[in-house]
């Protein structure tokens, strides 16, 4: 299942894992190979992983089994499952027609994920297995500055958008953007390049979801942030892109504080300061302040396709 040990290092920089952690997870594909029951558990991560391939509103059960790997492995078998998955997600794609570009980028977020947790942890890793499902499923696709997620809309927005007109009811196709870290500033013609291709994509590739209003849940849409940043900072504007679907009275402090400084942990008062996005979020925190995430949409026909 696992690609032999010449061939993985090119597999792995295809996936934009960064070229330090190279050999140490070609010396640990042994340890995977040769343990019964590591072996084992791959083949239980990868069927579960896969089941109901391109399906939407299905999460993985795979937290118990990555930590039920040998303790050799640490947080680096969730690597292997991904690997070993990949001929399945690519010949998925490929049967939508997805370009093997957009593929690779999707998927390089295994990459960046690698790189988050040895930010944080100081080994190799993937920070967020959960999240990275979504790609090896066929839910989520990297275009260009943006990530775009297959769903469905629940009980709470499909009500706030039906009284915008649109055709919204719950479990009518919907998308989640996210904003991925490590990929250059949330400039406004990235969003508007990112959201033309989100247009043109999934009207080509997934016809049948008829797909329109786009949520964003995140941090980034705390009004209070336009007390901190100028009117025409790049997160400001990012805003302004989106219209209310609803409001969290639940403070999120350690969302900023992860996104931003890389470890949620990481003491308040100590926080560094030297970007405006910085300061905001630290200098609200050492007020005495809380964060919240921001819940958001608008539709996607706002933005035209390419060459309209």
């Amino acid at each position: 299942m696992l690609p032999d040990a010449d061939d993985l290092p090119d597999v792995l920089l295809d996936l934009a894992v960064p070229h330090e952690e190279i050999n140490e997870l070609v010396a640990l594909r042994r340890t995977v190979t040769r343990d019964p029951g590591a072996r084992r558990l791959l083949e239980e991560g990868v069927e579960e992983l896969l089941r109901d391939l391109g399906e939407t509103g299905r999460t993985p059960d795979l937290a118990e089994l990555l930590a039920s790997a040998p303790p050799a492995l640490h947080a680096a078998f969730a690597v292997y499952v991904f690997v070993a998955a990949l001929p399945h997600t690519l010949a998925h794609h490929r049967e939508r027609g997805i370009p093997a570009e957009i593929s690779r980028r999707t998927l390089a977020d295994l990459g960046r994920q690698i790189a988050v947790h040895r930010r944080r942890h100081g080994r190799a890793g993937v920070q967020s297995p959960r999240w990275l499902a979504h790609h090896f499923r066929g839910e989520l696709y990297q275009l260009g500055r943006l990530q775009f997620e297959r769903a469905r809309l629940g009980q709470h927005t499909a009500p706030v958008i039906a009284t915008a007109g649109l055709d919204a009811v719950p479990g009518t196709p919907c998308l989640n953007l996210h904003i991925p870290d490590f990929h250059g500033p949330l400039t406004p013609s990235a969003c508007d390049s990112s959201l033309a291709l989100a247009r043109e994509f999934f009207a080509l590739h997934f016809p049948e979801e008829h797909t329109d209003a786009v949520l964003c849940h995140s941090w980034l849409l705390d009004p209070q942030l336009k007390r901190y940043l100028p009117a025409r900072s790049n997160v400001v504007r990012f805003q302004e892109r989106f219209r209310i679907a609803r409001e969290d009275t639940e403070p999120a402090d350690t969302e900023p504080v992860q996104f931003v400084f890389g470890d949620p942990d990481l003491p308040v008062a100590r926080l560094p300061r030297r970007t405006s996005v910085e300061r905001a979020v630290g200098d609200h925190l050492r007020a005495g302040g809380h964060w919240y995430i921001g819940h958001g949409w608008f539709p996607l026909r706002e933005f035209p396709l390419r060459g309209e």
